[in-house]
């Protein structure tokens, strides 16, 4: 079956993410296809880092996108996603720069498996979460210039939820995102991890690990104006979702170096249809 560019995208987001596919169903029509098509890209890229053992030729793959948007820039895009985005940036006047700097911390991925502190982490996040948490703000509106703010921090909570809920799998890709400065203060090895030990100490590190992602998402929350709350709701939605996810994990007892924590589809439905309704109050 041959599929419209439209709904290429929106298989591409279903097929890979069930939290963020939830979270934008209700949308009205137009808003959905926008964001369908803005993680439909970023799942293209993503995509091209996690599945090659050839880092260059990853990096060439990730170069045709580099081109890819500037063709969509030009009006002249070749890919299903090409097409969906020219639409949405069109619509929604979103800047190039942005995806440049999604398509940065992909590559990232590509040349750096360690971060030294918080600090060098946090940028990584804002490339891959923070940048796209700005884009989908701007699709979903605002009235008020704090809800920016809420979005950045909102895409650096869930990116660290992420890296939690991964750490095991993105070990075994030679990647640790936790950074050194963290491992060290717990007395956790890169070795510890590869291995699936458990132990005191990396519960205590994922501890705080989880406490921090946990603030920041509470600060973002914190950030979004009364005004932009139904606007908004997706990215709440999405919110929900992760802290649910980040709960999860928590009464695990962190077991995440040999497993993959996740919620069931029906848990996600119910917990959008419960955000969504509660927004609007």
């Amino acid at each position: 079956m041959n599929l419209t560019y439209q709904q290429y995208c929106q298989q591409k987001v279903a097929n890979s993410s069930t939290s963020f596919y939830y979270s934008f169903l209700p949308l009205p029509k137009e808003k959905r296809l926008a964001i369908f098509s803005v993680y439909a890209f970023c799942r293209e890229i993503d995509d091209i880092v996690d599945e090659p053992n050839d880092p260059q030729f990853a990096l060439h793959r990730l170069n045709w996108w580099r081109q890819e948007l500037r063709r969509v820039y030009n009006n002249q895009p070749t890919h299903p996603v090409g097409y969906a985005l020219l639409e949405t940036i069109k619509n929604y006047t979103l800047k190039k720069e942005w995806f440049d700097t999604i398509i940065d911390g992909m590559e990232q991925d590509l040349t750096q498996n360690r971060y030294i502190d918080f600090i060098n982490l946090e940028q990584y996040c804002w490339r891959v979460a923070g940048v796209v948490g700005v884009i989908s703000a701007h699709i979903f509106g605002f009235k008020n210039q704090k809800t920016i703010e809420y979005a950045k921090k909102l895409g650096l909570a869930l990116q660290l939820i992420n890296i939690i809920r991964d750490i095991g799998e993105d070990a075994g890709r030679g990647r640790i995102y936790l950074p050194i400065n963290d491992l060290q203060s717990y007395n956790v090895t890169v070795k510890n991890i590869v291995n699936r030990e458990y132990s005191d100490n990396f519960y205590k590190l994922m501890s705080f690990q989880a406490q921090r992602a946990y603030d920041i998402y509470q600060d973002a929350i914190n950030n979004l104006p009364f005004e932009d709350r139904i606007c908004q709701r997706a990215g709440l939605i999405m919110g929900a979702i992760y802290k649910r996810l980040l709960d999860e994990i928590i009464d695990t007892q962190y077991q995440v170096l040999h497993q993959k924590v996740s919620l069931s589809p029906l848990t996600k439905l119910l917990i959008a249809v419960k955000v969504w309704l509660f927004a609007a109050k």
